[in-house]
């Protein structure tokens, strides 16, 4: 969490809604801005010799911020990673705002931490439900993500993960592959998992390596999620996408959890899915892979 620009002063109305929701009194706190995301306000917090992590958002915002407090403790819950510990989540009239514990966190760099790292990786996937899913809609970065529990993997991915953002993207005016080949694509993935049903995982559904770190006792932490039940390869995928993340970490979770015959075919249709959200968000320097990413998978399953 590495300081931005000189420190502001939190608003007192603001102050006001947060402290009767928290316990906190920010009020005159010392706002100290922080990298590390896109969609956030995100602070460092000292008063009253504290340290507190808020984020501000427009009071529309809510929503995000209340799925975000349940992800968060979802996985806390499990015991597998440090996990930043909500303190208050609430808005007022001018913005919507989440209290989390303030951590210090370092980057994944070492063979040991990526092994430590996979290893609660596999504990939290080990959380296994009923059905695929979560309890409550939430949101991957900015985008809406639906989560209504199904009985099958396949139906679930692809109706409530890559058709969304297909029609999204179709909607922005990404035509091209996305309309010749994204239908047929979809028609064909069940034939992924006719022999292969994933336990429902719990997930934390956005894991590139900006939301993994060490903690300064040297466990692993995660935070910002997007949280459901599904095949746990997601969760791999999604580290593979950007990379970031040690060697010893792939290593280290194979030897914990053997992975599944297909699973690289499987993680490419996943990482597609991330591919197509990033398109939505952040515009046409995605539609050249998304396109390419259809058309390796359109072909593969056609065989």
């Amino acid at each position: 969490m590495a300081s931005v620009n000189p420190p502001e002063v939190l608003n007192a109305a603001l102050a006001q809604a947060i402290e009767p929701l928290s316990g906190v009194n920010l009020a005159g706190a010392a706002l100290q801005p922080v990298s590390g995301g896109s969609i956030n306000r995100a602070y460092r917090v000292d008063v009253g010799g504290q340290v507190f992590f808020l984020k501000l958002n427009r009071a529309e915002a809510l929503a995000q911020f209340e799925a975000e407090a349940d992800g968060l403790a979802a996985l806390a819950a499990t015991g597998a990673f440090r996990v930043p510990r909500v303190l208050g989540c609430g808005g007022s009239e001018a913005a919507a705002f989440l209290l989390l514990e303030f951590l210090t966190l370092r980057p994944l760099a070492s063979d040991a931490d990526g092994q430590c790292f996979a290893e609660a990786l596999a504990q939290l996937h080990r959380d296994t439900g009923e059905r695929y899913g979560w309890p409550r809609d939430n949101f991957i970065g900015g985008t809406p993500q639906t989560n209504t529990p199904q009985d099958g993997w396949a139906r679930f991915f692809v109706k409530q993960r890559l058709a969304p953002q297909i029609e999204a993207a179709r909607a922005q005016g990404h035509a091209g592959a996305l309309g010749r080949d994204a239908d047929a694509l979809l028609e064909r993935v069940p034939g992924l998992f006719v022999d292969y049903r994933p336990p429902p995982s719990l997930l934390h559904g956005d894991l590139w390596h900006g939301n993994a770190a060490i903690d300064e006792a040297g466990r692993p932490a995660i935070f910002d999620p997007a949280v459901y039940r599904g095949d746990r390869d997601a969760d791999l995928a999604m580290c593979e996408l950007f990379g970031g993340f040690p060697g010893s970490f792939y290593a280290a979770y194979r030897r914990a959890w053997p992975p599944a015959a297909g699973g690289e075919q499987r993680k490419s249709l996943y990482k597609l899915y991330h591919v197509l959200n990033h398109l939505n968000l952040f515009g046409r320097g995605y539609l050249g892979q998304a396109e390419r990413m259809i058309r390796a998978l359109y072909a593969e399953l056609r065989r």
